[in-house]
Formats: structure tokens, sequence, C-alpha cells
């Protein structure tokens, strides 16, 4: 049984405490009339004094009595009656009808109510009307001594009036203090459940931060640390109590830039995530996975940022093994592949040099087979270098030596060379603005280019157009451009995060399923081909922090490049 039920010991035991309040006040009063009338009547004054001493006697009696009492029923009215029947006695001591005591009424009805909401109020009401009419019959009558007026001689209808009004205030104020305890109590209901809910609320997030098996930081607005879970200690090696307050980036170097990055108001994903090298309090050297997102409040405005972090390093080495695998499969399928590419042109060198070595070739005709079969040797011999060549460019490609690189100046060379070896019914054009440069090696990037727009000529046997192109990428994400247009003050044009360089052809295009595997080795759609030209173009754009994807359809090609600006030169995790 909870305290706050009306039949519960807890709950009945403050009734006790508001019957002590009650005599204690009755008290003050006596001992203010008393000294304020220089000395009341002495019948008056015993009689007042024994009504509050016999008062608190009760309370003490009754206080006995709730600690060996069953039911609480009997308990419950029989404090209400003693509490009216004590101010009852104070009134009839201090002046009947007039007495200052009457107000006592009042506040037994209240706190009855209060204790014991409307049912106590009503009762708590009637008694006193009742014990107060037959308090004004009983004087009227000459039944009992009067302290007051001679009731003797007063009309009943004045009486009557007297007892009207105080008992009609009684009833109100027993009406409206069984409405505010009822309010009251629903609202400290409400309260209590809020309270519940509240409290279950908090444990579940604080038993989900301490389990969550994840490092779990909050930052403020500033970037000092305000939260530290226990997985963020373990990982880190440090105890929470010597990371709060600190900087982010001081505990984890490298998570202020993801921070930074999610707080971006372009920024197209809510969380920003990166993997970072770290090496904890302990010197173990780890890869840790770090995502940030925005902190908000309430309000959704922002109070700072949460970060969470976990141990990826068996994560890495598994990457790590799986790449050295794909890589050895991939030489393995080389060397395959390969060899059936040496072959072929192996067996008509053989065949060749073992003519002209059993002299086979007749007299008449000996010299002209002997250069045509001469001719097959060197044209095969010189194809087997090719593609030797071709694979250890692809196998082992040069790092590249990066530096700013102008494009629409490259563009303009790749159209010169085009200009003195493509057919004449291959138009070549260049467009993108001056100025735009990306981190390369120039070397490398022209080689691309070239290979690029060689496929291109290729793919358009019955003449068409060649379009060299570049401009900034228009992506939220890569680029330092304002919504409107705009840029940012003391940006610089060439200082882009990526640059787009487009080659474009009006040629037969490439078949849906051959788009998937053209940068594949030693794939090719060329009867003379080897498979390694957009193979190694591909390995060498990734090896600048690039990509390339191909668009195509009949009628016509595009190969785009992404590479970086030459004002970023970051490489994320």
């Amino acid at each position: 049984m909870s305290s706050s039920d009306p039949n519960s010991r807890a709950y009945l035991a403050r009734i006790l405490i508001a019957r002590v309040g009650l005599g204690v006040l009755s008290l003050a009063i006596v001992l203010g009339l008393d000294w304020a009338s220089g000395g009341l009547p002495e019948g008056a004054r015993q009689g007042l004094y024994l009504t509050v001493a016999l008062g608190f006697a009760s309370v003490l009696a009754s206080a006995l009595w709730l600690r060996g009492m069953g039911r609480t029923d009997f308990f419950t009215l029989s404090q209400i009656g003693l509490d009216v029947a004590m101010v009852t006695s104070l009134v009839h001591f201090s002046g009947d009808p007039d007495s200052v005591f009457t107000f006592l009424y009042l506040i037994v009805t209240i706190y009855a109510a209060m204790l014991y909401r409307r049912q106590g109020a009503m009762v708590s009401a009637g008694l006193s009307s009742l014990s107060y009419g037959a308090l004004i019959v009983a004087a009227h009558a000459g039944w009992v001594e009067s302290y007051g007026a001679d009731f003797a001689r007063a009309p009943l209808s004045v009486l009557a009036a007297a007892w009207t009004v105080r008992v009609s205030a009684v009833f109100l104020v027993a009406v409206l203090a069984s409405f505010l305890s009822r309010e009251l109590n629903r609202t400290g209901r409400a309260l209590d459940k809020k309270t519940s809910d509240l409290g279950e609320l908090r444990e579940l997030y604080e038993q989900t931060v301490v389990s969550i098996m994840s490092g779990l930081v909050t930052t403020d607005e500033l970037g000092r640390i305000t939260s530290f879970n226990p997985e963020a200690e373990r990982i880190t090696g440090l105890p929470s109590a010597h990371v709060l307050g600190k900087p982010l980036d001081e505990i984890l170097p490298g998570s202020g830039k993801i921070v930074a990055e999610s707080a971006r108001p372009s920024h197209p994903r809510p969380v920003s995530r990166a993997r970072i090298p770290y090496a904890n309090a302990r010197g173990e050297d780890l890869f840790l996975g770090v995502a940030a997102s925005i902190l908000r409040g309430a309000d959704r405005a922002q109070r700072g940022h949460v970060v969470i972090f976990q141990n990826v390093t068996a994560v890495a080495a598994m990457e790590r093994e799986l790449r050295s695998k794909e890589r050895l499969a991939a030489v393995g399928e080389m060397a395959a592949k390969m060899a059936h590419e040496i072959r072929n042109p192996l067996a008509s060198i053989s065949g060749s040099i073992q003519i002209l070595n059993q002299g086979q070739v007749g007299p008449a005709a000996e010299r002209a087979d002997a250069d045509r079969l001469m001719e097959i040797v060197l044209r095969e011999t010189e194809r087997l270098n090719n593609l030797i060549g071709q694979f250890l460019q692809y196998s082992r490609p040069v790092p590249p030596e990066l530096e700013a690189v102008p494009v629409r100046a490259v563009l303009e060379e790749m159209k010169e060379l085009l200009e003195a070896s493509k057919p004449d019914d291959v138009d070549v054009h260049c467009s993108g603005p001056e100025g735009l440069e990306v981190m390369a090696d120039r070397s490398q990037l022209k080689q691309v280019l070239w290979n690029l727009a060689i496929n291109a000529v290729h793919a358009m046997p019955k003449g068409g157009s060649l379009k060299l192109s570049v401009s900034p990428v228009a992506d939220d994400e890569a680029q330092d451009w304002h919504r409107d247009g705009r840029k940012e003050e003391g940006s610089d044009e060439k200082c882009h995060r990526q640059l787009e360089i487009a080659i474009s052809d009006s040629g037969v295009g490439i078949l849906p399923e051959d788009q998937e595997r053209i940068f594949e080795p030693f794939f090719t759609t060329k009867d003379e081909g080897t498979g390694l030209g957009l193979a190694t173009v591909h390995r060498v754009v990734e090896g600048h922090g690039g990509s390339i994807r191909v668009e195509s359809r009949e009628g016509g090609t595009t190969f785009r490049l992404r590479l970086p600006g030459s004002g970023d030169n970051s490489h994320e995790a």
C-alpha cells in the first residue's frame, strides 16, 4: 500500500501531524486572548486550557491506537470528530457564536479535504454544522453556561442567521477545498508518473551510455569535451576525469576535422564519418572509425557535437589482408591472360623461324618469302614488346609527382597533338575556364588523356566530334561556391576541391554489358587491342586520389575524370 493511499498508515499519520498543528494554533490563540484581555474569566480560562490539553492527549492516544489497529475507516472519522469537538469546546468557552475560534471549523474542513478529499471535507463540514448548531441551541435554552452574549434573550431568528452564515461558509470552503484537493491529487499523480518516467528514462540513458560498445563523446560548441563514456575510456586508456573540459582534437587527434565537416551548413549528410589512426595512452596503435553529428537541444538549436568512435583495427587488418589477396588473385589472373596473349605472337614467330631454318622457301620465291616471314617476326616481336611494356606500366606504376597542373593548357596540347594525327573527318574542340588546376603528375595526366582521346578517335571510324572540357564539380561536398552562385570571400577560382575533365565522342558507343568490364586488365573490344590501356588509365587516376566513370549510349561515349583541385591536398582515412 503506497503512502498516497488514504488508508495507508503513512497517510493516516499525517492527520495526527495536522491535529498537532491545530492544537499548537489553538494554544497560541488562547495565550493571546489571555494576555490581551488581561485575564479571562476563571471558568472560561480553565475550560480553554483544559480543551487544548485534552486535544493534545487525544492526539497521543490516537497515535498509540494507530500502531495496533487493523482497520482505518473508523480511525479516519474519529480524528475528524475529535477535532470538531475540540473546536466546538473552544468556541463555547471563548464566547459562543461570537468566538474568535469559529474560523477553526474552516481549518479542520480544509485539512480534512486535503487528507481525505471530498468525503473528508463533507464529513467535517457536516459535523461542524451540527456541533455549532447544537451549541447555539444549548446556550439559548440555558442548558450550558454562556460565556458570551445573553443567548436566552436573543431571538431564534438572529441565532439561526448567525448559524446559517457560518455553516454556509464552512460548506463553501468544503466544496472549494475538496475541488482543490482533487486537482492537487491529480496533479500529484501526474507529477509522480512524470517523475517516475523521467527516472526510468534517465536510468535507461545512463545504462545505454554505459553499456554501448562504442566510445561516446559529447562536446560543447567550442569543442570541449562534456561527457566521456566507459567504452571511450577503455579505447583511449584515459579516465573521464582527465579529459572533461579539454579540446576534443587534443584527445582524439584528427577528429576535429570530422566534427567541422559535420557542422558545415552545405554538408549533404547529417553525419560525417572517417577513419583515423590513433595511439592510445597504453601505447597501442589503433585505427578508429569516427562519426560526428550535431548535438541539438529541445529547441533544435545547436548545443555542441556528438562523436561516436569504435576500434576498427581488426577490420583495417582484414581489409589489408583482403586487398593483398585480391592483388594476388589479380596477378594470377593477369598472368594467365598474359600467357594467352604472348602465346599467339610466339607461335607466329616460332613458325616463321622454323620455316626459315628448314630452308623450305623455294628458290624463286626465296627472297620474297624470307622478307615476309621476317616481317612477321619483327611485327610480332614489337607486339610482344608493347604488351610487356604496358603490362609493366600497369603492374608497377610510377608514383605520381604531384604539382599544380593547369588543365585547360594540357587539353590544348592534346588538341594540337590530335590535329597532327587524327583523320580529317574528326573535329576536336576544347572548352572550360582558364586557370583551373589539378594536383597531378603532368606526364601521367597527359598519358591518361592521350589514351582516352585516341580511343575516342578509334570509336569514330566514320568521323565525328571529339570534345575535351574541364569544369569545377557542381557538388556541395566538392566545391566552395554558395548556392546563389557567388564565391566565398577570399576563395580563388583555381582552388576547387575537385575538378572534372570530360572526354566525349560521337562514336559507336560501348555496349551496356561491356561498360562494367572496360577497366579490367586484358579486356578489349578491339581486334588488335591488348586490354591494358583503360586498366592503366583507371589505375593512374586512382593513384592520384581521383575517380573515373563512363557514360555511353549509341551515338557517343563520355569518360569523366574527377581529380583533386590544387587547393585540396588532404587525404581522408
